[in-house]
């Protein structure tokens, strides 16, 4: 089924669009939630979760990409229980190893300044990825968006897990350079 006909189907308020979206989607954001939170009950109360969001959200809402949206709504839920649930614990899980990569070239800090710089730096970071090469970006994304292991990423991409590290190792020097050059950095 087309992502516009589910999406047609949410603004006629049609019940049963929730079992074929669940059909369409429910494995690649259920996989999504698990790869941040490691257990299956908590992937499948996230994915019920954004079912609900997505329920409540379209309309008048009309996402451009269906897909998109629901993995962004499944991310923001799964970081969110992340968050509180790890708050107090340093686990070793895919989650925070791909978080601690990337912290060492992404700005942090907890003050209001920085928190409204927030918007900026994602447009940044969106910007410099666009410029990444397809196979680049496609590796960028499985890392930081899909949160996927680099064995993972080095089966499906066909390369070794040693380049996969060094590619993604080499993009995040260029993002760091990126983001230095926008003023995101000091």
């Amino acid at each position: 089924m087309e992502d516009n006909e589910l999406i047609d189907r949410f603004f006629e308020r049609d019940e049963e669009v929730l079992k074929d979206t669940e059909k369409q989607y429910g494995k690649y954001c259920r996989t999504l939630a698990f790869r941040i939170l490691g257990d299956d009950m908590d992937s499948e109360e996230i994915f019920n979760e954004v079912l609900l969001k997505a329920w409540n959200a379209i309309p008048p809402l009309r996402p451009l990409r269906f897909r998109l949206y629901l993995a962004k709504l499944t991310r923001n839920l799964a970081f969110s229980k992340y968050r509180s649930e790890k708050a107090l614990k340093r686990g070793g899980s895919e989650v925070t190893v791909a978080l601690d990569e990337l912290a060492e070239c992404i700005p942090s800090g907890s003050t209001p300044e920085e928190h409204m710089h927030l918007s900026i730096l994602k447009d940044s970071i969106s910007a410099f990825v666009r410029t990444l090469p397809d196979t680049d970006r496609k590796l960028f994304v499985r890392r930081y968006f899909e949160t996927e292991s680099i064995k993972e990423i080095a089966s499906a991409s066909g390369l070794s897990e040693n380049n996969v590290k060094v590619k993604l190792h080499r993009i995040r020097e260029g993002l760091k350079k990126h983001l230095e050059k926008e003023g995101m950095l000091s």
